[in-house]
This record gives C-alpha cells, sequence and structure tokens, in this order.
C-alpha cells in the first residue's frame, strides 16, 4: 500500500475468527479507494487471529478487553482518522469511502453509521448516562417497551427523528467509530479499567471537553451480528463493574449504589406481583442473583484500585 495512509481501520479481535476474518475481506477491496490499512489486535484469543495478506494481525500476550486492545492499535495506525470496528460487522462495498466521506463535514468529530442488528433498527445514539439512567435500565419490567418514547427517555436514548438523518448527540454506539487519530491519542485513547461496557462512553466525554461532538450519520449503515466477541458468562458482570468504574470516575458512585439497591428492590416487587398473578417467576431468587452480582463489580472494582 502506498503513502500516505489517509484512514487506518482498528479491529479488535476475540473469540471465533471467523467473523472477523470475514470483515476483514469485505474491507480489503475498499482500502485502495479509501488510502486505508487495516489493523486487527488479537486480545489473546483462545481462537487467535491467522496472519492476512494486506492487513496487519498483531496479537497481545494477555487479554485486556476491548478499550486496551483497540489503544494497541491506534499505536500503529498511520492515517490521520482512525476506524474503530467491531469484528461482526457486515459493511457494504463503498463502506469505508461512503463512512469518511459522510463524516467530513462535521470534523473533527467522532462519527457513528446507523447500526442494524437482526434486521432491527437498534439505538446508535444516547444521552450521558446518570443514576437515574442505572435505575431504567435494570428494572425489567421496562426492558420489553424500549419502543415507547417515555421508556427510551428512561433508559438514555437520544434517537433522530428519521433513521436515516444526522443528528449530534452526547455519545454513539461504539460498534463502529470514526475519530481523528491526533484527538484519539492526545485524551490518551481508551481507559483500559474499563474491560468491556461504558469505555465508548467515558472516552467520547474526554473528546468532548476537547470540542470534539459526536454525531450519528444514519445514511450510512452497517449491520451488526452483536455480541459476536463477548463471553456470554461474563457479560453481565462486565456492565456491572464498568457502571461502578464509569460513576467512580465522574463522580456519582453513592447514587449509583441507590440506583442498583433501588432496581433490585423494584424488580422484586413487581416480581412477586407477577408471581401472585400466576406468573411463572422467582423473585427471590432473582433479587439474590442481582444482590450477589452487584456485590461482586463492588468487590471487584475494589480489588482494581487497591
Amino acid at each position: 500500500m502506498s503513502d500516505p495512509v489517509a484512514l487506518s481501520v482498528v479491529i479488535p479481535h476475540y473469540g471465533d475468527a471467523a467473523p472477523t476474518q470475514a470483515l476483514v475481506r469485505q474491507l480489503l477491496p475498499q482500502l485502495q479507494a479509501a488510502s486505508a490499512e487495516i489493523v486487527v489486535v488479537d486480545d489473546c484469543s483462545p481462537h487467535p487471529m491467522p496472519q492476512v495478506d494486506g492487513a496487519t494481525v498483531i496479537r497481545r500476550d494477555r487479554n485486556g478487553g476491548f478499550g486496551a486492545t483497540v489503544n494497541v492499535g491506534v499505536e500503529q495506525a498511520r492515517g490521520g482518522l482512525v476506524a474503530i470496528l467491531n469484528s461482526d460487522l457486515v459493511v457494504g462495498p463503498d463502506f469505508l469511502r461512503a463512512f469518511v466521506e459522510a463524516a467530513r463535514p462535521w470534523l473533527p468529530a467522532v462519527v457513528a453509521p446507523r447500526v442494524v442488528t437482526h434486521g432491527h433498527d437498534g439505538a446508535t445514539s444516547f444521552r450521558f448516562p446518570n443514576a437515574r439512567t442505572v435505575l431504567a435500565q435494570r428494572i425489567g419490567v421496562l426492558a420489553g417497551r424500549r419502543d415507547r418514547g417515555w421508556v427510551s427517555d428512561l433508559i438514555g436514548e437520544d434517537k433522530p427523528r428519521g433513521p436515516e438523518d444526522e443528528h449530534v448527540v452526547d455519545w454513539v454506539s461504539g460498534a463502529a467509530l470514526l475519530v481523528p487519530t491526533a484527538d484519539l491519542r492526545a485524551v490518551g485513547g481508551f481507559d483500559d479499567r474499563f474491560h468491556m461496557y461504558l469505555e465508548e462512553v467515558d472516552l467520547q466525554r474526554r473528546l468532548r471537553a476537547r470540542g470534539l461532538p459526536s454525531v450519528y450519520i444514519g445514511h450510512v449503515v452497517i449491520e451488526h451480528a452483536g455480541f459476536g466477541s463477548s463471553d456470554p458468562a461474563k457479560r453481565e458482570l462486565w456492565q456491572a463493574e464498568s457502571w461502578v468504574a464509569y460513576a467512580d470516575k465522574w463522580g456519582w458512585r453513592r447514587r449509583l449504589w441507590l440506583a442498583m439497591e433501588a432496581s433490585a428492590a423494584t424488580n422484586l416487587v413487581v416480581d412477586s406481583a407477577r408471581r401472585a398473578l400466576g406468573r411463572d417467576t422467582t423473585p427471590l431468587a432473582d433479587w439474590r442473583q442481582r444482590r450477589a452480582l452487584a456485590r461482586a463489580a463492588w468487590s471487584g472494582q475494589a480489588r482494581r484500585q487497591s
């Protein structure tokens, strides 16, 4: 590939190598038109990413999570822009060029395309979270009502009027992000205390303080398989630990604890009422499990801070 490189595509890999290989194959024919390079970083995956002609593959010697893995790729990036792509994406044949061209009027900014998961337009744009967000997201009865406007607002979504619109928001989904390399390096990249979840929120909050908005561009579309590179058994704990790390970093640790306790109590009451009506629920067992998860998340953060 001839210099200079305008765009560096960084793909963190963990788990099954097939989706990552498929994404790289989709991107390779697009590199010349976008003046791009591909850097895949293997996060010490039990299924290593093989070397691929036309791409750089780096293997970490220990597992560090999404942010730490992306940071390794950013260190190697030669482009003025970095596109951070989840490994389980499906993209069109002109995605890289179209993504950069759509983002260019907004730069410097953090830019994300429209993300379609299993044929459904999921939320891609959000407001910065707070304790109320956590409370709403952890109440089970609201989970199936995300399509209602008031629930969407409670859980922190900030959707555009139409899915193809352009929309400035607090933060955008980390499934696919375009960021100026210099700005990403200037804020120190991702905070690797976040193993998975909320690392992109924390990053965009720091970039916003530097003057970079976050922008959703809905006329550029990608497909996302979802959870293609994470361990299902660990996701819930990782998410809870990330909430603790985020609240601790941004000054609302006590309010987070109250939100977690309140959500557990609310779920207990609601599930008990549903059981009384004959529904197949296990209120006490579920309450104990939620409390145990919360305790594990808080103690995990305490161990890392000691």
